[in-house]
């Protein structure tokens, strides 16, 4: 990396110190304190700080901590340092923090808001976009995603050297991704199709078969991938079939592997050496976490919009295990749960069901309306003295929800 001028270096050093600062006072993880700080004494720092560095950006509505934190490992495999907002922190703050705390880190991999691609795109001159998907999403205040994919479009068609990593399966995606000048499509897959029933390009209803989706209309069409997810296995660009053998669980995480396989093969790491390190990743900003909690064992389980409890209910103990579900409304989550709705919640009417948190009567709702029996419990540690010493709790929450529980049963290492 260049030499930072004065002005970035004060930035830098005393939000490095207003991060320690916060982390000592454990007011949090400190990995947007400093970066606010550091942008108020320099408002340019994150260009600044992205200079010589080749950037990835990981952006979509489900996935972007965990294929963050899979893609820094796959790139782990070229011997150096690589720079990441690990936590998820993932607004402009975030991201000036997570470069000025790994100064000489020639790699970067960022997790993005959705919202602030274009204009990180534009900061950060990044190398690499990747493209996981896009769904509703904190509808009280988050942009209607067909204007996202627009402006994300348009950030494309503006940044010529820039490569975008796409899953052909998302037809919003697919759209947002033909405006770029270079695009590399996996086929990754996409449970979740009630956001993506019409065509991007014309408003048509939008076909499905076995090879795919199709406009009824025009000839907007599933694009031809390069990767393939093949069940438990990946077909790479080469046509070889390989075994994931994650630790993480779950469909999603596969899918979230080979968008990462696919990055890592744009700064030449193949396969083999990318798999090797993504196979340690068993646990990613608590989600996924086993932790012993009085005599039983709880597992963390992440969900924010329809899509990911979808995905959530993919991962559930087979062994019928209880499980918490517990909702919150906070400015993170978004204060509209009419989302909840649009979940099918009879998967879980065959096991033991808690219900907690602040929107805890808003779900017990919705669970009656599938049929699902229930019980409403106080938080984490009621629901856990109701099963059995030895046994097994899943554990399904939105954002702060999730955050209040793991605090609660301890952070995860």
């Amino acid at each position: 990396m260049g030499k930072l001028p004065m002005r970035a270096r004060v930035a830098t050093t005393l939000g490095g110190a207003a991060g320690r600062m916060s982390r000592l006072a454990g007011r949090g993880d400190g990995s947007v304190i400093g970066g606010v700080i550091g942008l108020r004494v320099e408002p340019g720092l994150l260009s600044l700080l992205a200079a010589d560095r080749q950037v990835v950006l990981v952006t979509g509505t489900n996935g972007k901590t965990t294929t963050t934190r899979l893609i820094t490992s796959a790139l782990s495999a070229l011997g150096q340092q690589v720079a990441s907002n690990a936590f998820g922190a993932n607004m402009e703050a975030g991201l000036a923090a997570a470069l000025g705390a790994a100064p000489e880190a020639p790699y970067a991999v960022l997790e993005t808001d959705e919202k602030y691609v274009p204009s990180v795109l534009q900061a950060t001159n990044a190398r690499v976009v990747t493209l996981l998907n896009l769904s509703r999403d904190q509808m009280d205040r988050a942009a209607e995603i067909w204007l996202v994919a627009r402006r994300w479009r348009e950030a494309f068609e503006a940044a010529p050297d820039c490569r975008v990593v796409a899953n052909a399966d998302d037809p919003l995606i697919a759209w947002a991704a033909s405006g770029a000048h270079q695009v590399t499509w996996v086929a990754a897959g996409q449970r979740w199709h009630e956001d993506s029933w019409c065509c991007p390009r014309c408003g048509s209803h939008l076909r499905r078969d076995d090879l795919g989706w199709r406009c009824g209309e025009c000839e907007f069409s599933r694009p031809s991938a390069r990767w393939v997810l093949d069940g438990s296995s990946v077909i790479d660009s080469a046509g070889r079939v390989t075994e994931l053998s994650l630790a993480l669980p779950g469909r999603a995480n596969r899918s979230n592997a080979v968008m990462a396989l696919a990055v890592a093969e744009v700064f030449g790491v193949s396969p083999a050496a990318a798999l090797q390190k993504m196979r340690s990743v068993t646990s990613v900003a608590g989600r996924y976490t086993q932790v012993e909690r009085d005599g039983r064992t709880v597992r963390l389980l992440l969900a924010k919009n329809p899509a990911g409890w979808l995905e959530a209910f993919d991962v559930l103990d087979p062994a019928r295990a209880p499980v918490l579900l517990s909702v919150n409304a906070q400015v993170p989550d978004g204060r509209d749960t009419s989302w909840l709705w649009d979940v099918d919640y009879r998967v879980v009417r065959d096991r033991p069901v808690f219900v907690s948190g602040e929107r805890g009567l808003d779900l017990a709702v919705r669970l009656e309306a599938d049929g699902v029996p229930f019980e409403l419990v106080g938080g984490i540690d009621e629901a856990v003295s109701r099963v059995r010493p030895g046994g097994t709790l899943d554990v399904i929450a939105n954002y702060t929800a999730f955050q209040q529980i793991r605090t609660a049963v301890g952070r995860a290492a």
